[in-house]
């Protein structure tokens, strides 16, 4: 029974459609599409327009995006909407440009062309059934008339403030009156509304191509880029549908994005935490088992996921049952290890929303700029601010992440679709940059293993191994504290919370549906 003097809220529950976002005028605004006849593309699109407009630290058409799709009928398939490199851009060019270990957030080279526009008028093609100038409608509205800011959105934005106040253009933007807006004051981007119409009237290529697409790359190149208008140009049908790769857990089939997102990371987590019996564990136990198995799959990850086409048969490989019980094999549950890969080679901010609509059909559906306002660069003809995906490549000749012409840098964003014997049944994500993929698993863990609501999984205390440290919220106890550092785990007590989650669960004609309460929004449906 749900404890109603928990000060948490219980799951989401309908009965035809849903949609969780973590923000409730996006929620509102996806939720509006489905109670007019629209999908789970529609309201997936209306509701990420929105969020483009009202969290801009998190999102915004100047970044990139990736999505399960499944239909009614079971099939999965993912959408790469991630950006490309410039066809300038290589190791030596940057090195020849003054870089030397890697590309800071603000530097124009940390801006790959933005793929989020592609990605969005390619599903929408493909699975779409109302046009676009109705699903930007609300999105629209708030970008020119204003919002009011909500709590979660005005405590990010004035711990970032920094990030926007370095660039003339993106503090006109988002620091007002010179300030970051407090909560419940309104804040408009009438530039941002003007881009919209432009993509509803002539879809991707009102973004990539024309004036808008020429006036973003001459300013990129005015801050030093390699941008050019055949490198935008391109972009215009550069997202693409690709098969996704899948594992068994505890009965159920768990899909995620293939590389160049970080999708295996997480798959391989739950493979390492599928041998153990998890039942029998403390929670000191389960926090160290997924710490440790988070060290040795991310190791993995910096080390060998890339652009697919530099890392060929790589999911393969890591998720055969010899790797994995290699693998597995290395954890000791009573010391904290050091990561090392499977055959020992040598290798010197974001939102998530999910939907089920009327006739079955599910989306899970992220997008991102990276960082907390992405580079910190807006151009102040379009009034386009752009990510900073680019900052994860290596700057190392040979590495499989490397920078390079038309390469895609390996992501942290992840959607997730959890499916049992060819049925959907979960839409899932989790945000929080490189959390994510311990954060898929740490919370299919919970709902599997552990047996919980949606909305109770998404609340209960998160850990992340990061850094060279044990990353854990303050409602972990103090004996639980004891027992890790004890196990040789060097703590840290975070002070913002780690990540935000959304899933909606699709279970004999219920939808269950949780929001994160880590953040702002909430699941609806009816």
């Amino acid at each position: 029974m749900f404890d109603f003097f928990s000060a948490r809220r219980p799951s989401t529950l309908a009965s035809k459609a849903m949609i969780a976002t973590s923000h409730p005028l996006a929620t509102a605004a996806g939720l509006d599409i489905l109670s007019a006849g629209g999908n789970a593309v529609d309201a997936a699109i209306a509701a990420v327009a929105v969020q483009c407009v009202v969290d801009p630290l998190m999102t915004g058409i100047g970044g990139d995006c990736f999505a399960l799709h499944a239909a009614a009928d079971g099939t999965v398939k993912a959408l790469n909407g991630s950006g490309r490199a410039p066809a300038a851009a290589t190791v030596q060019a940057l090195k020849d440009a003054g870089l030397t270990d890697e590309i800071p957030q603000s530097s124009p080279h940390s801006v790959t062309v933005p793929g989020a526009i592609s990605a969005w008028c390619l599903v929408h093609a493909d699975h779409g059934s109302l046009p676009l100038e109705r699903l930007f409608a609300r999105a629209i509205g708030y970008a020119e008339d204003g919002y009011p800011v909500t709590p979660r959105v005005a405590l990010d934005w004035a711990a970032h403030a920094a990030t926007v106040a370095a660039d003339p253009h993106s503090a006109a933007v988002f620091l007002p009156d010179g300030r970051a807006p407090v909560a419940g004051e309104r804040h408009a981007q009438p530039l941002l509304a003007a881009r919209l119409r432009e993509i509803a009237a002539k879809g991707a290529a009102g973004f990539y191509e024309g004036d808008t697409g020429a006036a973003m790359v001459s300013h990129l190149q005015s801050l030093g880029g390699l941008h050019t208008t055949e490198d935008f140009s391109a972009a215009t049908t550069a997202a693409h549908w690709v098969d996704p790769i899948s594992t068994t857990y505890r009965g159920a089939t768990v899909h995620e994005c293939p590389p160049n997102g970080q999708g295996l990371a997480a798959l391989m987590i739950l493979k390492i935490i599928e041998g153990f019996d998890t039942a029998t564990m403390s929670q000191a136990d389960r926090i160290h088992l997924l710490a440790e198995a988070t060290k040795i799959a991310y190791h993995h990850r910096d080390a060998l996921i890339a652009d697919p086409a530099h890392c060929e048969g790589v999911a393969e490989q890591l998720l055969s049952d010899a790797v994995i019980r290699t693998l597995r094999d290395r954890i000791d549950m009573a010391r904290a290890g050091a990561p090392a890969l499977w055959d020992e080679p040598e290798h010197k901010d974001t939102i998530y929303l999910c939907v089920v609509d009327a006739e079955g059909n599910a989306i899970s559906f992220i997008n991102s700029v990276f960082h907390p306002f992405g580079s910190g660069r807006v151009d102040p003809v379009t009034g386009v601010l752009f990510h900073s995906r680019g900052a994860s490549f290596r700057l190392i000749d040979g590495h499989p992440n490397a920078i390079g012409p038309m390469k895609r840098p390996m992501h942290t964003i992840i959607p997730g679709m959890v499916t049992r014997n060819g049925i959907v049944e979960m839409p899932f994500g989790v945000m929080g940059g490189h959390y994510q993929a311990t954060g898929h698993a740490a919370f299919l863990s919970a709902v599997l293993d552990d047996g919980m609501g949606l909305q109770e999984a998404m609340d209960a205390p998160r850990s992340f191994a990061t850094g060279g440290q044990l990353e854990i919220e303050p409602t972990i106890s103090a004996e639980v504290q004891a027992d890790l550092a004890a196990r040789g785990h060097s703590l840290k007590i975070v002070s913002s919370p780690i990540g935000g989650s959304q899933a909606i669960r699709i279970a004999e004609g219920t939808l269950e549906g949780g929001s994160d309460s880590r953040k702002d929004g909430m699941a609806l449906g009816f």
